[in-house]
């Protein structure tokens, strides 16, 4: 069984170590996320139309809203992943454009320096150090990363892309879903009240996010039930039950879908920086 082995949620976004031994759902982030192998056996990570290994002699970048899925190669060993995920607000904050996060390679090498960064930080974050110091600590590896990333891209970055979303259809079926994101909505529903056919507002939405209204919607689920767990101390079937699940059975095959683990496991591992 997967699970977490330290979670630390702090300004710059979240950090988790996973020991994971199962394949996750196709899913997204409103975050960009680094994604590091410190122990254990190799696995792969499908991003967009691309497969890729994560080893531990590379760093793995996905950017904001990019669908992705994680894959072992041992479902009885498995392996051990510092993940962090990035607020953009965080990242490179000074840059035109930084309201977009963006790497600049989906793959590529970790330096003995980088190594040497990542290894210390995962360490960090299943200590129990100054929470303060720790989120410093992981905004310089971001910040190392980042640059890292564009020293071998093989294009200049793009500062002029920021993610816009243009149609006003699709902006109201965004402020529907995120009023009151669930599991009972009825996204026919949203699309008739945004006046699109469903084949339309399928395609209208995809075009302008780049994920499908089921994942965006799942992505907003997940974000609320996340901070409900590492901010309250509300039961996890109450929190299923405002998400719109109807047991909590059906709310953790769901974050275990999508987080590799049980919620009753990420809410134990979890540290966080208050303020």
């Amino acid at each position: 069984m997967s699970r977490a082995l330290a979670v630390f949620h702090g300004r710059f976004g979240r950090a988790t170590v996973y020991q994971l031994n199962r394949p996750f759902n196709i899913h997204a982030h409103r975050e960009g996320h680094l994604i590091f192998h410190v122990g254990g056996r190799s696995a792969c990570i499908d991003v967009n139309d691309g497969r890729y290994d994560l080893t531990e002699g590379s760093v793995v970048a996905v950017n904001p809203w990019e669908p992705h899925n994680f894959l072992p190669t041992d479902l009885d060993g498995g392996a051990v992943f510092f993940v962090l995920y990035v607020n953009p607000e965080w990242f490179a904050p000074d840059a035109p454009g930084a309201d977009r996060l963006r790497f600049g390679r989906t793959q590529f090498a970790r330096s003995p320096a980088l190594d040497k960064q990542i290894r210390h930080a995962a360490a960090l974050v299943c200590g129990a150090p100054s929470l303060n110091s720790l989120d410093g600590e992981l905004r310089r590896l971001i910040d190392s990363c980042y640059d890292e990333s564009w020293h071998q891209a093989e294009t200049a970055p793009d500062l002029r892309a920021n993610g816009s979303i243009t149609d006003f259809r699709v902006r109201k079926c965004i402020k529907m879903m995120s009023e009151s994101p669930g599991a009972e909505i009825e996204l026919d529903t949203i699309a008739r009240e945004s006046g699109l056919s469903r084949p339309h507002f399928y395609r209208l939405f995809r075009t302008q996010t780049g994920v499908t209204p089921h994942l965006y919607l799942n992505t907003l689920m997940m974000e609320q039930a996340l901070e409900a767990l590492v901010e309250s101390e509300v039961p996890i079937a109450d929190i299923g039950f405002d998400l719109g699940f109807s047991s909590q059975s059906g709310f953790t095959r769901f974050f275990a879908a999508n987080v590799g683990m049980a919620p009753t496991d990420y809410r134990r591992a979890a540290k966080v920086l208050r303020g």
